[in-house]
């Protein structure tokens, strides 16, 4: 049988492991996701792929002869970050214990050692695998060679380099020469990419023979052409990789490269360091031990019970069914998961339920499979009937992970969930809002558990099955895994949620407020298709001008959505100056190089109001109408509620936080959202960012301001300009809301000037006099930065905890952004209590007056309400206490109501 040789392209690996993984760290802050990412290769590499010899080959430090030959080989790559380089050690040491040998040879590129060997290899007609995610090997594979990328799974031999490339692998060289190699900063062909390449390849075969006929090849592809054959014979240097390096010199041999038994205790040593609890505990069966983990929340995690004492259950009976029952009404807390047919909460419909009441045992109860296994289930309705009294009594108290989604499954089959008490997903955020908070994560984090994921069970892509056609003994290991977990979830994090006053406030918080939200998502908002449907065609035809006119401003027509045409137009026909180029090296069209190009020509600004007009109508005008619920009549939104750092809400599908207000096209389209019956009335919180700033600063200046209830922005502008409040002009105060609101998002000089078009002495001389005046902000600045360095978090009034692990070893400019977040986090995250605060009290207040109207929208500091013609008055009385007298700051909290028949007179 032939044997086989897997390579590791260990350099390739590790910047990808970097960059994929999230921002894991072990109990003394050391970053670990690349090391992390790494090992997983490696395990699955071993699993998937029985290899005779072995070897994990790295980049050693230091220049190869590639570096003399041209002085700028990969000279445009950015330093390695600090974290990586940090990890850098370890991932070594890690692959070594794992049983891989290393290599790492001075002056000899990773690739060239990996080519010699899968050279040698053939020679020896040993099958070579190499792992790698660069396409530079592509030209090694052969009969002999294939490569596999472990993070796709994607494995290329002849074929599949011939489907990737469209060209054979003894072409690759040839075709990089003719594309380049941005990521090593070799240059190719100007103007020539993928597609040109493998065309020339295709109809001459070589690039040798495409020089032959250089002269052949028409416009401005073949004038490119002529002037970079000079090129050519250094960049087929370059890129080619060698397979000639002297193994022996350099003191390597198949022999060894043989794998080495895993160094078991080294291994211990390092998941124990580094916190990787589910391998430590999958070596070493202690069950008891638990490694050291990220020191921002401390590890207890339980021991998970004895194999043989898990219990898990599939309820196909009545009698079965019963006995469950008994144990839910004599349980103190239960967990309740739901399987259902889809992720849409509106459209989902019941699968099975799964219920835990003690760690490993859990019971699930089919009640709409329709696999292959044709298992006879207990009727859907049936079964909800019998757990109805249950499922609707509030004093049952219940736990769940994520519960908002579960709510809408019940109420979809028409029953009103109640008794939520607990929630593991609002827990693990409330804990590490920073991190996500999906079951499988988390049950690995805390519980060092990995359970069956839902792709083992509905596989994944074009070929995903739905979870009702799931066998139902497979469907039910798993949904018992997901309440078992849960409940075993809530042991952990629970009492960690309760020993902090503050998030114990902020999570009680949390779970009122995910009940809000399920009444908000249900309630729907009206909209008027017919007008939305009218102001998709006029944006269309305003598109259709913009259009003509940016073909009259450039000379010539273009596509305005291609980003490769639209750079010809600017920097090549009309000579704009490049303000930034992307990664591949063209120049730069994004949004913020045309706002700055804008302030001086007209083209780009014109460029900016059509694809302004584009996102409007293909994000809302042309979507909203076909996002109308069939059963309801209105557009049910999502908010994400465990999805953002400083606890703000995110809306999504569609996403109503985002429609642009300071355009009159966007504006229009909020008049397209319209009350049922009567009026929708707009309640908004004042300045409340700033009014949070002057509480948490304590600067008396500014506290002086809000209580004599000034315009905050005209009252600054008195103090930092030294004129009385009635002579500020418009400019000054302009000039003043730039300052107010950019202090709050940690803005420094450079920004203050861009946003003002002013100087950057200017700029700090406004900075300066505004701190000479609000002394109290200042130090607040400085002190929140210490503080957010020295935890690794800030907190807001009430007690939220924002982590902030950028601060942790990062310098230069990420260390500033990182900075300015910590300045901005408290505001933003104090905002976002408040009204999640309000939310609740407004809704509380309707529920308990019994009135008909509907909490519909939740916009950053603003809430929107659909209420009936009588009860119009009501609301609009109500509204402004209920949402003031949430909380007490050190300055009075102001809540502006307006109504109208649509949003946008309303706001």
């Amino acid at each position: 049988m032939k044997k086989t040789l897997l390579l590791v392209d260990g350099s390739s690996y590790l910047y990808r492991a970097y960059h994929a993984m999230p921002d894991l760290r072990n109990a003394m802050g050391e970053p670990t996701g690349a090391l992390y990412g790494v090992i997983s290769m490696l395990r699955r590499l071993v699993q998937d792929y029985k290899a005779d010899y072995a070897a994990c080959v790295f980049d050693a430090k230091g220049k190869t002869f590639r570096n003399d030959l041209y002085p700028d080989y990969k000279g445009n790559r950015p330093s390695m970050p600090d974290e990586l380089a940090a990890q850098i050690v370890p991932i070594h040491q890690a692959v070594q214990a794992l049983g891989w040998p290393v290599l790492a040879v001075p002056g000899v590129e990773a690739d060239d050692i990996i080519g010699t060997l899968a050279c040698r290899a053939a020679s020896e007609n040993i099958h070579t695998i190499i792992s790698t995610g660069d396409k530079d090997l592509a030209q090694l594979v052969n009969e002999h060679v294939e490569l596999v990328n472990t993070m796709n799974g994607e494995r290329q031999d002849i074929a599949g380099v011939k489907s990737k490339f469209g060209v054979d692998p003894g072409q690759i060289v040839d075709y990089l020469m003719l594309t380049g190699d941005a990521v090593d900063n070799i240059p190719g062909v100007p103007k020539v990419g993928p597609k040109t390449a493998a065309k020339w390849l295709a109809e001459y075969g070589s690039v040798d023979n495409l020089v032959q006929h250089a002269h052949a090849i028409k416009g401005v592809a073949g004038e490119n052409l002529r002037a970079s054959i000079p090129n050519f014979d250094l960049t087929r240097k370059l890129i080619t990789v060698k397979t000639d390096c002297d193994m022996a010199e350099l003191g390597i041999g198949m022999d060894t490269l043989v794998p080495r038994e895993p160094d078991r205790a080294k291994l211990v040593e390092l998941y124990d360091a580094f916190g990787f609890r589910t391998w430590l505990r999958e070596l070493t069966g202690d069950h008891e031990r638990i490694p050291a983990q990220d020191s921002r929340i401390a590890a207890d995690a339980p021991a998970p019970p004895p194999a043989d004492d898990i219990r898990y259950e599939t309820i196909l009976d009545r009698d079965a069914l019963d006995g469950w029952l008994a144990k839910l009404r004599s349980a103190e807390l239960v967990a309740l998961d739901t399987e259902t047919t889809s992720l849409d909460p509106m459209a989902a419909r019941l699968v099975g339920i799964s219920l835990s009441v003690k760690a490993g045992e859990a019971c699930y109860i089919p009640v709409a499979h329709r696999g292959p296994d044709r298992v006879e289930q207990l009727p859907r309705q049936e079964v909800l009937d019998r757990l109805r009294p249950w499922l609707e009594d509030p004093s049952a108290r219940k736990l769940l992970h994520n519960a908002k989604y579960d709510s809408h499954v019940f109420l979809n089959e028409g029953v009103a969930l109640a008794g939520i008490v607990e929630d593991t997903m609002l827990q693990a955020y409330v804990l590490e809002s920073h991190r996500r908070v999906n079951m499988q994560e988390l049950a690995e984090r805390w519980l060092g558990r990995s359970g069956i994921s839902y792709e083992d069970l509905c596989g994944k892509g074009a070929k995903q099955i739905c979870f009702d056609e799931v066998e139902v003994e497979r469907a039910a290991h798993y949904a018992c895994e997901d309440a078992d977990f849960t409940l075993q979830l809530h042991q952990v994090l629970r009492p960690k949620v309760a020993a902090e006053p503050g998030m114990e406030r902020i999570y009680l918080l949390e779970v009122q407020t995910s009940r809000v939200l399920t009444t908000m998502e249900r309630n729907g908002v009206k909209v008027d298709a017919a007008l939305l449907l009218a102001q998709s065609n006029e944006l269309g035809q305003q598109m259709l001008d913009l259009e003509k006119r940016a073909y009259d401003l450039a000379g010539q027509p273009f596509n305005l959505n291609s980003p490769k045409q639209l750079g010809e137009i600017l920097f090549q026909r009309m000579q704009l100056p490049v303000l930034r180029k992307t990664a591949s090296g063209v120049p730069s069209t994004d949004e913020d190089v045309l706002s700055k190009l804008a302030r001086d020509y007209p083209l780009p600004a014109l460029l900016l109001e059509y694809r302004g007009l584009s996102k409007l109508k293909s994000t809302y005008t042309d979507k909203l109408p076909r996002m109308v619920n069939a059963s309801t009549g209105r557009v049910h939104t999502r908010y994400a509620q465990a999805a953002v750092i400083t606890g703000r809400l995110a809306s999504s599908d569609p996403n109503l936080q985002n429609i642009p207000v300071r355009t009159a096209e966007g504006r229009r389209v909020r008049t397209a959202f319209i009350a049922t019956d009567g009026r929708i009335v707009s309640a908004d919180y004042s300045q409340i960012e700033l009014r949070v700033m002057a509480h948490v600063s304590g600067d008396r200046n500014l506290q002086g301001a809000f209580e004599a209830g000034l315009d905050i922005h005209k009252a600054t502008a008195s103090e930092v300009f030294g004129v009385p409040l009635p002579d500020v002009t418009s400019e000054q105060r302009r000039a003043a809301k730039a300052i107010n609101f950019g202090l709050i998002y940690g803005m420094g000089e450079f920004g203050l000037a861009a946003n003002l078009g002013i100087t950057r002495d200017a700029a700090r001389a406004y900075i300066d006099r505004y701190f000479v005046r609000y002394p109290g902000v200042a130090d607040y600045m400085e002190r929140i930065k210490r503080s957010a360095h020295e935890q690794g978090y800030v907190e807001t009034v009430f007690g939220r905890r924002l982590w902030l692990p950028e601060l942790r070893g990062a310098k230069g400019p990420r260390q500033k952004a990182a900075e300015r977040a910590a300045i901005n986090a408290p505001m933003q995250g104090t905002a976002a209590d408040l009204i999640k605060m309000a939310m609740v009290a407004v809704q509380d207040w309707i529920e308990r007056e019994k009135l008909r109207t509907l909490l519909i929208m939740q916009v950053h500091d603003e809430l929107v309400l659909d209420a009936p013609q009588d009860e119009v008055e009501t609301i609009v009385r109500h509204l402004p206490g209920l949402m003031c007298n949430v909380a007490r700051l050190d300055v009075p909290l102001v809540a502006e109501v307006g109504q109208g028949p649509n949003w946008e007179q309303a706001h």
